[in-house]
């Protein structure tokens, strides 16, 4: 089984502050992004703990930076930092969809969708003002002082990126433009240039207007795309995004993305119901790619990866640590392409 993945996992600490509670997370995920909370392939979990601090710093005491998971924070709503092994530092998640509401509805997700979030909008500018407050936390060195932050390697401790996600797909947010050029704002006030705005995506919406707005801002402030693509054809796409969005829509408005920009393709494979997906569907899923180059696409990484705790779903399953290299090196030897497992 796999034991971790970037942006899957991830700790919850508690930090004390002047009688007020600063909730903090480490985490390794995309994908999986907040009231706040995870997005599309995170698990919401309880937060009662939050009010007992030492029984939580007990529970905790044996696991590391990376081996543990809770992002629904008591104090925060939707912003929290996390160490992403992926991102090579410190990640600053932003959930555009604490309501939990996706126009997915992927078999490998771990977010509850049949329970009712405490956060049905977002309100912008505590958005904002949590933004501000968790950069000043990371910036300040103030995230690795907590014992479990301490064992956090030295090359992860700095802050590599503010990420776009949630407990949905963050586009779908009506106001995406708006908040994607105000985060760029707090962005240029209080970090270095060199911190990208990482949008985690379906992109399901690249095609309307607003989005476009808000893709164009994240251009102009060192921003990338990381979009999602776990199929190769329309039946498994099917199978496993469970959507009424034509593959065709997503495969367009990755390519057009693709034209303009490079991005990211992040891909998660899975057994379903014990069944891993077939060379068939491997091959189709790279002539997927190569077909989005030949169109003029500019495919910067595909990241391939696994489940790495139980999704909601329990027919689903991860991958070996050899099948998920196997598609990986399948991708780069059929495309030619950047392609990286992460097991």
């Amino acid at each position: 089984m796999i034991k971790f993945h970037p942006w899957n996992i991830g700790i919850q600490l508690v930090k004390q502050r002047e009688g007020w509670k600063i909730p903090v997370i480490a985490c390794q995920r995309k994908q999986d992004f907040a009231a706040p909370a995870t997005n599309c392939c995170s698990l919401i979990e309880s937060l009662h703990q939050m009010n007992a601090p030492e029984a939580a710093d007990s529970a905790d005491s044996g696991r590391s930076v990376f081996q543990q998971h809770s992002r629904l924070f008591e104090s925060n709503r939707f912003v929290y930092p996390v160490v992403s092994r992926r991102s090579q530092g410190v990640s600053v998640g932003v959930n555009l969809n604490p309501d939990k509401v996706c126009n997915f509805d992927c078999i490998y997700c771990q977010v509850n969708r049949r329970s009712e979030s405490d956060t049905r909008f977002v309100d912008m500018q505590p958005l904002l003002e949590e933004l501000q407050s968790v950069l000043q936390l990371v910036n300040s060195g103030e995230l690795f002082q907590h014992p479990q932050f301490a064992s956090t390697p030295e090359h992860l401790r700095r802050l590599n990126d503010i990420a776009f996600s949630g407990d949905g797909e963050p586009t779908t947010f009506r106001n995406f433009d708006q908040i994607i050029a105000a985060a760029a704002e707090i962005r240029r006030q209080h970090v270095s240039d060199t911190v990208r705005m990482v949008l985690i995506t379906n992109a399901s919406m690249f095609h309307r207007p607003h989005v476009k707005r808000g893709l164009e801002i994240l251009d102009q402030n060192n921003g990338q795309i990381w979009a999602k693509l776990d199929a190769g054809t329309e039946n498994y796409y099917q199978l496993i995004e469970r959507t009424k969005i034509p593959f065709r829509q997503i495969l367009d408005n990755i390519t057009a993305a693709a034209i303009v920009r490079p991005i990211v393709i992040q891909s998660l494979f899975m057994n379903v119901n014990g069944v891993p997906p077939d060379a068939a569907e491997i091959f189709a899923f790279c002539n997927r790619l190569q077909e989005c180059s030949a169109a003029g696409g500019q495919l910067e990484l595909v990241q391939i990866y696994t489940v790495a705790r139980q999704p909601a779903e329990s027919f689903v399953t991860a991958l070996s640590k050899s099948e998920v290299e196997d598609i990986a090196s399948t991708v780069r030897e059929v495309t030619g392409l950047q392609a990286v497992a992460y097991v």
